[in-house]
């Protein structure tokens, strides 16, 4: 693992310790996940089957964040290589730029059917354990299934999110459609308290036929015949036809040499080359010291580069103009370090020469490791929920472009950027291990924040993630985390940064890390920014 500060010589408070371990480590978001994870590990499983069954636990247990009916995307380590999964659904073929027009839309809504792609997380699930797994599916998701029937207790920040999203949805959903999102999640009309109960035997009836059947019954069975029925009944475009003719993705994961250490991430359509592009362009500088205002300023300009050029050329990678090679090649990465200066610039895309989220690690003793994410988008998704079966289904489309010269212009069958990112780390061909960073378009920023934070300032997996974060928005508008220090906050004014103190930490994201040192031994670090726990044996 990086080299690592005790935590008495770190630059900032941390505010929990480090988790260290021998036999298994499971870190998410969630105590209850996590412990089913764990307790898939102590039943004979490896780190896959802990991956699947916290993912589908996390399905009930934070369903503000994800859900049955979003993407997933993994990273597997075993057998001394590196795979990687993407999970993400396309476009439904009904569904176009011309046929929303004719119902009068310009611009991708976030809720209703016009942004609900084809869920991919159940068949990540399957697909994962089929490839890779030890136990029975049945085995790995009796967990989730047992907390959704017999109910759990919200945690705090859980709680928070929940009461967040039942206040939107009741000033902007309406009609009958949106009317099983309330029965299911609002029960009377209220979003559960902290250490209320809640529990949804449809979502426990799901979880099941997916695990009998494999998930046939959600693409090809009975689930995908009520999904069917449902977006026929509201004028949706989802048909049981999308889903039958959808598989994951097995894909070559990719990566750049950050100061000695691979740095992996799933190639598009998701966006963790964005995070790739920034770390290129930074490594041509040093920092010396970690609260250096240079620091800062350089980070957030090679990000502000690397977001431009990923909302120009970013989409299915089958309709990409550029190749990922041609945008993570060190002569662009050089070309594009030009442009950073001593003050704040406005960022716009390059030329190349041609050629809200889960996330959840795993590792278990005989060395396997998985970095695993999913999500329904921007909290409970669409706001549609398939009635009796706890489907909340995704709005995913909602970053498709409705301008057909865009490269992530919408298209029948096509998959759109996607935010949801899993991270990998690896040193001279071993494994490091798994990390990540969830919330929308901050896991890049994320990701390059915590393996600098890593990399070059040698912080332990705990510090890494309770370090002070910066958000860049847009323009020269960055947010910061009251914990940034008021010295650099100033220094950054002054370079012309539009900086923002957040009120609280709300959209920073919230990471996980698991490392591996040549032992054996696992470290692990979870997020204070939400109900993060580490699961160890």
């Amino acid at each position: 693992m990086p080299r690592m500060y005790d935590d008495v010589y770190l630059p900032f408070p941390s505010r929990r310790m480090t988790v260290y371990a021998r036999n298994g480590m499971v870190a998410t978001s969630q105590p209850l996940a996590a412990q089913a994870g764990l307790d898939n590990l102590k039943q004979g499983g490896n780190a896959v089957d802990a991956a699947i069954a916290t993912a589908a636990a996390l399905t009930v247990v934070e369903p503000t964040s994800n859900g049955i009916g979003g993407d997933a995307f993994a990273l597997v380590w075993t057998d001394g290589r590196l795979h990687g999964l993407n999970a993400s659904g396309p476009a439904p073929q009904a569904l176009s730029i011309d046929v929303l027009r004719q119902a009068g839309i310009t611009e991708m809504p976030r809720f209703g059917w016009a942004p609900v792609t084809v869920p991919g997380a159940p068949a990540a699930w399957a697909e994962l354990s089929r490839k890779f797994g030890k136990l029975p599916l049945t085995t790995v998701l009796e967990p989730a299934i047992q907390y959704a029937e017999d109910g759990y207790p919200l945690s705090p920040v859980l709680a928070k999110n929940w009461a967040n999203a039942v206040r939107i949805f009741t000033e902007h959903l309406h009609g009958p459609m949106y009317a099983h999102w309330f029965d299911t999640f609002a029960p009377g009309g209220k979003a559960p308290l902290a250490g209320q109960m809640w529990r949804s035997k449809g979502h426990a009836d799901t979880l099941r036929a997916i695990a009998e059947s494999r998930a046939e019954a959600f693409y090809r069975g009975e689930l995908a015949d009520k999904m069917d029925a449902f977006s026929r009944k509201h004028g949706g475009y989802l048909r049981k036809a999308d889903l039958a003719a959808f598989t994951p993705e097995w894909v070559q994961p990719v990566s750049v040499n950050y100061r000695g250490y691979d740095v992996w991430e799933i190639p598009p359509n998701g966006q963790g080359i964005v995070a790739l592009m920034a770390l290129n362009i930074v490594q041509g500088f040093t920092f010396a010291e970690y609260d250096s205002v240079d620091r800062y300023h350089k980070q957030i300009e090679a990000v502000k580069l690397a977001f431009a050029d990923g909302k120009q050329y970013i989409t299915d990678s089958q309709h990409m103009s550029v190749s990922v090679q041609e945008l993570l090649s060190d002569d662009y990465a050089t070309q594009r370090r030009r442009s950073i200066g001593d003050t704040a610039i406005t960022p716009e895309s390059g030329k190349p020469q041609r050629g809200g989220t889960v996330y959840l690690a795993t590792a278990d003793r005989e060395g396997n490791m998985v970095s695993f994410i999913q999500s329904n988008y921007m909290g409970f998704g669409s706001g549609l929920v398939v009635p009796g079966t706890g489907i909340a289904l995704q709005n995913r489309g909602h970053t498709f472009s409705l301008n057909p010269t865009d490269a992530n212009s919408l298209q029948p069958g096509k998959r759109t950027y996607h935010t949801i990112i899993p991270g990998f780390l690896t040193k001279d061909g071993e494994a490091v291990g798994p990390f990540g960073v969830m919330g929308g378009f901050m896991q890049p920023q994320g990701h390059v924040q915590v393996i600098m934070n890593a990399v070059d300032f040698h912080l332990n997996p705990q510090a890494c993630l309770d370090a002070p974060r910066w958000r860049w928005t847009e323009g020269k508008t960055v947010e910061v985390e009251p914990s940034v220090p008021e010295h650099v906050v100033s220094a950054l004014v002054k370079r012309g940064h539009d900086i923002r103190v957040a009120v609280d930490s709300g959209g920073f994201g919230r990471g996980q890390i698991i490392w591996r040192n040549q032992e054996g031994v696992l470290a692990g670090g979870t997020e204070p920014r939400t109900d993060g726990s580490i699961a160890a044996w």
